[in-house]
Parts: C-alpha cells; structure tokens; sequence
C-alpha cells in the first residue's frame, strides 16, 4: 500500500504555566500505519493527542489535515477521528448498551452494538449499568468503540490499560484490521506491542522515528 499522509505536525509547540511541555514536534501520520508516541512520563504524549483532538489548542505551530490548515477542515476532521482515552469515559449510570448507543448514535437494542459487545466478552452485560461492572469491564465497552467507529484516525491513549491478555490481542487485532483497510492509528503506551511495522516517534529527541518491530 503507497501512504499518503493523513495528518501532518510542524514545529508544534504547548506551554503550561510558561513551561515548554511540547516543543518544535514535527511528525506525520500517514494511511496504513501505526505510530507508537514515546517518551517518559510526563513528556507530553496525552497533551499530544489532546492538541491533535483539538482538546487543546497549541502554543504554537501548524496542524495539517490531508494536507489542509486544520482550522479550514475542522468539522470534517473532527468527522473522522476517534479519542480513546486511558479512562474508560462513561457514563456510569447508562448500561452498556446505552453508552454505546449515546457515543456512536447508533439506534438502542441495534445488532452492531450487541454484536460489538459480545466481541469484547460482555454478551449478557448489555442491560447492565455501567457503575456494576469491573474496571477492565468498563475498559471494555469502551473499547468496543473500536467495532462501531467509521473514522480514519484513532488516537489511543494507553488502550492496553486494565486489560488481560485476551484484551490485548483484541485491541492488536482492531488496529491492524483498521490500518489494514487504510486507516491510521497514533497511540501511546508503556506496554510493548505485538505488531510488526509499528513507527515510532520520541517526544524526548522531537525526531519522527523510522519504522521498527515492536
């Protein structure tokens, strides 16, 4: 597959209380790829993908989407990307099924939404409130995001958190299913990854970082 660049960094800069958090970052994200942001706490990799989800707005420097200022595509930008976060970000008092339904506007009771479920290992859990499940539970209805989701670029902040092996291998084979079909990923993690071809760029040196095996 020839990669075109999805999404393109320049010089991005983020203070905070007049600290550099970020500074002069450069990289690009491009179709079919997986890209491993690093660096150790406190380096500014959640900062990162909260700039990039628009969260945040930048000190400085210029965000491109295919190749437009992002200020000029905002609303198809924001069309097509999908923030995962290393809480599970629910709303505790929905059932699973409600939450799903409430994030991705797909209809209650719909067959994606339970099929989604039962992927992740919560068949018989959909009627169930969000505040009676597990930690890693809620980590996985959150993740079923990953099923439902259209949009090309998923930034995923610590996917891998209060998940078993089984887990894992699951949020392995949704990125490479998404790459795979010409999407892209950027994410975040402190636990290695089992996937080939994972790029990886260090916030420490500001280099973008040649593809390596993870």
């Amino acid at each position: 597959m020839v990669n075109s660049s999805l999404l393109t960094v320049n010089d991005l800069r983020f203070e905070r209380d007049d600290i550099a958090v970020i500074n002069d970052a450069c990289l690009t994200l491009n179709n079919g790829e997986i890209l491993q942001i690093e660096g150790p706490n406190g380096s500014g990799k959640t900062t990162l993908l909260r700039i990039l989800t628009t969260a945040l707005q930048p000190s400085g420097g210029e965000i491109l989407y295919q190749g437009q200022i992002l200020s000029e595509c905002r609303f198809d930008y924001l069309s097509n990307i999908l923030f995962l976060g290393h809480q599970s970000a629910l709303k505790l008092t929905l059932t699973a099924e409600e939450n799903l339904s409430w994030i991705t506007s797909e209809l209650p009771g719909s067959i994606s939404v339970l099929n989604a479920l039962k992927r992740v290992g919560l068949r018989g859990y959909s009627d169930i409130p969000c505040h009676s499940l597990s930690a890693g539970q809620q980590r996985r209805v959150a993740l079923a995001r990953l099923l439902l989701s259209n949009a090309k670029i998923w930034f995923l902040d610590e996917p891998f958190a209060a998940l078993d092996g089984q887990g894992v291998k699951f949020v392995e084979q949704c990125m490479e299913r998404h790459v795979n079909g010409g999407g892209a990923v950027m994410l975040t993690t402190h636990q290695p990854i089992g996937m080939e071809s994972v790029r990886r760029y260090s916030l420490v040196d500001s280099s973008d970082g040649e593809a390596l095996d993870a």
